[in-house]
């Protein structure tokens, strides 16, 4: 602490809740103690020759919240100050037992003598009779003229406050219902603890008469995976009768050391096991059914080799087209990157050449967002780089026995066929969904969702057309072009069969306009940071700082809280001029967005559509809902995703999430939008270093390449190359001005809202959803360009593992128009505008541009019709590199898909039954096991 003149003290401040240092000044009259209101005040400890002393000072903050970062006027937190005793005031403390002197007066005149400003308190606003008129939303009296509701008559609201936090509301509206009659109060009390009348807005029970429908629809459209899962396991106990060498009927299967409350994973490939599998006595290694059938036919695809790289940082220059100066750098520089891990990180090597680290290691084939370098000095954990070959076969008579080492097992036991439950589970369920259905039977039991129940024109014109449809691609002879698109407040109860048709037809739906549903709270950056902070102080854990990716070179970046937020707005540039576009993913760092945002929590799922899907706890349709309270449960959100944006297509460093694929279905709702306008100034640098980029695209496309990979997808990368060589090649000088004419428009008119022929103007965020029918021939033309694509360090990519799942593709308007050429294919494209919902079905690849700063909140669930399309995605995860982020299954659909029929079952059954009836209802007690990986 430092001190100062007389009784004004600079004091360094230090945030208790988070420990964060901020440098303060803080002007405090030490001899002022009763003129302090202690309503709106902070405490203090001074020190003062080992003697404490506790004061009350007020900081007169008159901007009190009215910006990002601020602290609350009414937060308590403790400062330790030093300062310098004024001669006098020592001798007057010596002298306590004497006459007690007014140093309040004392204190005013002698600032007065030397000519100070005195800076006096806000006058106080009262009532006729005198008592004060507290604002509900800062706590403060003193910020002049305030609004009584004439609602509740008891909440004002200060004229600083109302156009700050409410800038759509009027004073005439505060006068009529106030924010907290409306519900959509964003006051730090509020947001904080959120009303039981609030809350109970979000409750969305069935009635009777929709459980039995649903239940029966849920068993209809599972009992074709539970026939075919079935049918598996009785293949593998048929082999384990024979193994037994007794009928199948007889065969006897122990009981695996672990409850349905844990996770537990093949040790193979790294899906699932939720039933039926193998296990070692010896070692407790674990393998999946399908790994079993795989390896007796000698062709295991589930233990694919670890993958890594070495990618060298080209420098800053590199970034804008110029040179790469890790030619010359020295070995400490270059970055072995691996795969997998929570924490997608490079690692920096240090005299550990032909080792790669096991632990802190990154995916750089994937959008991940935590690539940032992180400095590793010692070889613990380390293994050889080079692939372990492996020996492991099963037995003649098909027992398997437990691999080596070296691939996680002992290499001495036979592995055992266990069960995680019940023996005959599966059985079980079938025969009783049989039975279910065969009671039930009525003329609503379908198969097949009829064509009756989508109610869109048959024909739609480009004048005339269904309200309820949007064109989003221009196929030919394809009658899916347009995709459902209602508005959220024209939905009827009748409507949710209407969407089923859609959904089953694995095609996105838009809903719009549904923040009109909700109760109006703001999604402002500065309120949902207001909330976050005030549930992370009362839990003493606050971020004041954020990591942020930065989508140029697809690194991670620190940045202040305040300064993301104020230049989500403002815009925030490199020092070449360059917009540079931050994105946060999956923030607040949290799995329970509820918690850190319970009022926001409220709000989003208020705003759902659908909420027989979507709704994250009493979604009768949304499967994963289904499981037990105690069952351990994937991550499903929500999650908010705030990125900057600009509707130019830049072509490097654009706001996107790159293409990929969820585990499950989303829906993605835009709750915030702020427009980034681009100076002339700054559209000027840009067209100077877009020259510089294409300068630099056409020495590294036509220049020599070395390929010293091992890429274990691609292939024919010579040919493929030498063909894009041949084609770049033949780009003439014309044609290059015409494309760099295009640009220019393009970038002279940088505020223009129209973009790839779709108007702009009220879009926060462009999508591409391609067909799931359409994904092979996309891979296709991702492996044969893959070297035109940039990723990391803006480096073009050097190797593929897979096109959609590595998350490293963005396809331009120019990519686009080029896939459809060759190919024959082209995506859904539609522009998200504010409050519109977009469903995402599982195994549909999409990708997404912000157009503008978004705020968006995405939701993940599984549907009943898109069951069989999660497990063949999970199939998919099976065969990649051991290493790669995606390969867990961390969805575990089949454990959803089983407790999903069995909750579809017991409802048919007694259709008033309830959770907590099945939570009371008692049991026998379950053996607890270890731990496995989750």
């Amino acid at each position: 602490m430092e001190a100062t003149d007389g009784n004004h003290i600079v004091a360094k401040e230090e945030d208790e809740i988070g420990g964060e240092i901020a440098d303060k000044k803080m002007n405090v009259d030490v001899k002022n103690e009763e003129a302090l209101d202690l309503n709106d005040t902070e405490v203090i400890e001074k020190q003062n020759r080992g003697r404490k002393k506790k004061f009350v000072i007020d900081e007169e903050d008159d901007d009190d919240d009215q910006g990002f970062g601020k602290r609350s006027q009414r937060s308590t937190r403790k400062i330790n100050v030093s300062y310098k005793i004024d001669p006098f005031e020592e001798i007057g403390n010596s002298l306590r037992k004497g006459p007690k002197v007014n140093k309040q007066q004392s204190n005013k005149r002698k600032k007065k003598d030397e000519g100070d400003e005195v800076k006096t308190r806000r006058p106080v606003v009262v009532d006729e009779n005198g008592k004060p008129l507290t604002c509900h939303q800062c706590k403060r009296n003193d910020k002049g003229r305030v609004v009584i509701c004439g609602n509740c008559k008891t909440k004002r609201y200060c004229v600083m406050c109302m156009p700050t936090w409410y800038p759509n509301m009027t004073e005439e509206m505060f006068a009529e219902r106030c924010p907290v009659c409306l519900d959509n109060c964003n006051c730090k009390s509020c947001l904080r603890d959120v009303h039981p009348k609030v809350k109970g807005k979000i409750d969305f029970k069935p009635s009777i008469d929709e459980k039995v429908q649903y239940s029966l629809y849920i068993l209809h459209v599972l009992l074709p995976f539970l026939e075919r899962l079935n049918k598996e396991n009785k293949k593998e106990k048929l082999i384990e009768s024979k193994i037994q060498g007794c009928h199948v009927s007889e065969v006897k299967l122990k009981k695996a050391g672990c409850s349905s409350e844990e996770r537990v994973y093949c040790d193979c490939c790294k899906t699932s096991i939720f039933d039926l599998h193998r296990s070692c006595p010896s070692c407790n290694y674990d393998l999946c059914l399908q790994c079993c059938r795989e390896l007796r036919d000698g062709n295991p695809k589930g233990n694919k080799e670890e993958v890594n790289f070495e990618f060298i940082d080209p420098g800053a220059d590199y970034l804008h087209g110029g040179d790469d100066t890790s030619i010359v750098a020295p070995k400490e520089n270059i970055i072995s990157e691996y795969l997998d891990g929570e924490d997608y990180k490079p690692v920096e090597k240090h005299d550990t050449e032909g080792l790669v680290p096991k632990d802190k290691i990154i995916s750089e084939l994937l959008d991940s967002g935590n690539d940032k370098p992180v400095e590793k000095h010692d070889t613990e954990g380390l293994v050889p780089k080079d692939k372990i070959s492996h020996d492991w076969k099963c037995l003649d008579d098909g027992r398997i026995s437990c691999p080596p080492e070296s691939m996680g097992g002992c290499g001495r036991g036979i592995l055992e066929l266990m069960y995680v439950e019940r023996q005959d589970r599966v059985s079980t369920l079938l025969n009783n969904a049989k039975d279910v259905l065969e009671t039930h039977k009525s003329v609503d039991d379908i198969h097949e969702i009829p064509k009756e129940w989508c109610t869109c024109s048959n024909s739609v014109t480009e004048n005339d057309g269904d309200k309820q449809l949007r064109k989003a691609a221009f196929r030919v002879d394809s009658d899916d072009n347009y995709l459902y698109c209602p508005r959220a407040i024209d939905i009827q109860s009748g409507d949710l069969k209407h969407f089923q048709w859609h959904w089953s037809k694995g095609q996105p739906v838009i809903v719009s306009n549904v923040l009109e549903t909700t109760l109006g709270l703001s999604w402002e950056p500065m309120v949902m940071w207001r909330a976050f902070r005030e549930v992370a102080n009362s839990k003493h854990y606050t971020l004041l700082d954020v990591s942020a990716l930065n989508c140029l070179n697809w690194c991670e970046v620190d940045i202040n809280v305040h300064k993301f937020f104020t230049s989500y707005t403002d815009g925030l540039y490199d020092p070449e001029g360059w917009p540079q576009i931050l994105k946060l993913k999956d923030w607040p760092p949290s799995n329970l967005f509820e918690e850190r945002l319970p009022r926001h929590g409220v709000e989003f799922i208020t705003s759902l559509p659908f909420k027989e899907y979507t709704h994250p706890r009493d979604g009768y349709l949304n499967l994963v809902t289904k499981l037990p309270a105690k069952c351990c449960k994937p991550d499903m959100g929500p999650k908010t995703y705030i990125a900057y944006g600009v509707a130019q297509e830049l072509g490097r460093g654009d706001s996107v999430t790159k293409l990929h694929c969820d585990m499950s279905d989303a829906v993605n709702v835009l709750t915030h939008t702020s427009t980034w306008t681009l100076s002339s100034a700054n559209l000027h640098r840009i067209k100077r270093l877009k020259k510089k980029h294409e300068a630099q695209e056409q020495r590294e496309l036509l220049g020599p390449i070395i390929d010293n990979t091992t890429d274990v997808t691609a292939h024919e990368v010579d040919n493929n190359m030498s063909h894009t060589e041949k084609q770049d090649s033949s780009h003439n000088e014309e044609e290059d001005n015409s494309n760099e004419h295009t640009e220019d428009i393009e970038v002279d008119n940088g505020n223009s809202t129209c973009v790839d022929g779709l108007n702009m103007e009220d879009g926060g965020a462009l999508w591409d959803i391609f067909r799931r029918e359409d994904t092979p021939k996309l891979e296709e033309y991702l492996k044969k360009h893959f070297r035109e694509f940039r990723h990391t360090f803006c480096r073009p990519l050097e190797q593929v593992i897979d096109p959609i799942h590595d998350q490293t593709f963005y396809l331009t308007v120019e990519h686009k128009r080029r896939l459809k050429e060759e190919f024959g294919i082209e995506p859904w494209t539609f522009v998200q505008k504010l409050g519109d919902a977009v469903f995402i079905p599982v195994g549909c690849p999409h990708q997404v541009r912000n157009l503008k700063s978004c705020i968006k909140v995405a939701l993940d669930f599984v549907s009943p019709e898109n069951v069989g399309e999660c497990i063949r995605l999970t199939e998919d995860f099976r065969f990649l590199p051991q290493n790669h982020r995606a390969k867990e299954d961390k969805l575990e659909v089949k454990k959803i898909a089983l407790h999903a029929v069995d909750a579809a079952i017991k409802d048919l059954k007694n259709p008033y039954r309830t959770e907590k009836d099945e939570e009371n209802k008692p049991g026998q007690q379950k053996k607890r096991g270890r731990k496995l990986k989750a």
